[in-house]
């Protein structure tokens, strides 16, 4: 993902340069480049934001179900983790979501390759306050969590969660500054080529 979010990205810096190309043999093919590279990117974006936005269930998927009996909002994170005891042991984090007291959220887990996952929980952006560990013998079963108490299962295992939201977190703001910049390029790309055709 990060690699298409770059090449847009320089794919439309590009673009603006040749914005300046006005006469010539390579006005036409300026032309066609930056009207083919907007296309490009609008439907990128486009087919992003309506994955992103719609809630899928993944094909042959374990349904984890988290419901927050505590009396506070908490923000969840779910580690997947590999069969394997090696160093790369991680799969996939994903962000659960803010969970409002008495209110649930539903993710679909891909565990082809696991039996284990961890659940972490913050107030606020820093303060870890829950953390538990789980695995799933049955994954024909979909999984009930009830976070009834501030509880950490394992230090040195919350201690490894919490690098890997930070890691998870980090990559994201990355990814939104790309994806703040694309926009920028494409609108100004945009405007140039609609202000050039009147």
């Amino acid at each position: 993902m990060v690699f298409v979010v770059l090449l847009i990205f320089w794919a439309l810096f590009f673009s603006l340069i040749l914005s300046k190309i006005k006469r010539g043999r390579g006005a036409e093919w300026a032309k066609i480049f930056r009207i083919v590279t907007l296309v490009f990117a609008i439907s990128f974006f486009t087919y992003w934001f309506i994955k992103k936005s719609s809630v899928g269930i993944v094909k042959d998927s374990v349904a984890l179900q988290v419901i927050n009996k505590l009396p506070q909002p908490l923000d969840f994170y779910v580690v997947i983790l590999n069969d394997d005891s090696g160093a790369g042991r991680v799969i996939e984090t994903k962000h659960i979501g803010k969970i409002r007291p008495e209110y649930f959220r539903i993710e679909y887990l891909k565990m082809d390759a696991s039996d284990e996952y961890w659940i972490v929980g913050y107030l606020g952006k820093k303060n870890l306050v829950y953390f538990s560990q789980h695995s799933v013998p049955n994954k024909n079963i979909d999984q009930i969590i009830e976070v009834q108490n501030y509880i950490n299962q394992s230090a040195r295992l919350s201690d490894l969660a919490k690098k890997q939201v930070e890691a998870y977190n980090y990559e994201n703001m990355k990814l939104g500054i790309w994806v703040t910049l694309d926009f920028l390029l494409l609108f100004l790309n945009l405007v140039l080529l609609i202000r050039k055709r009147k």
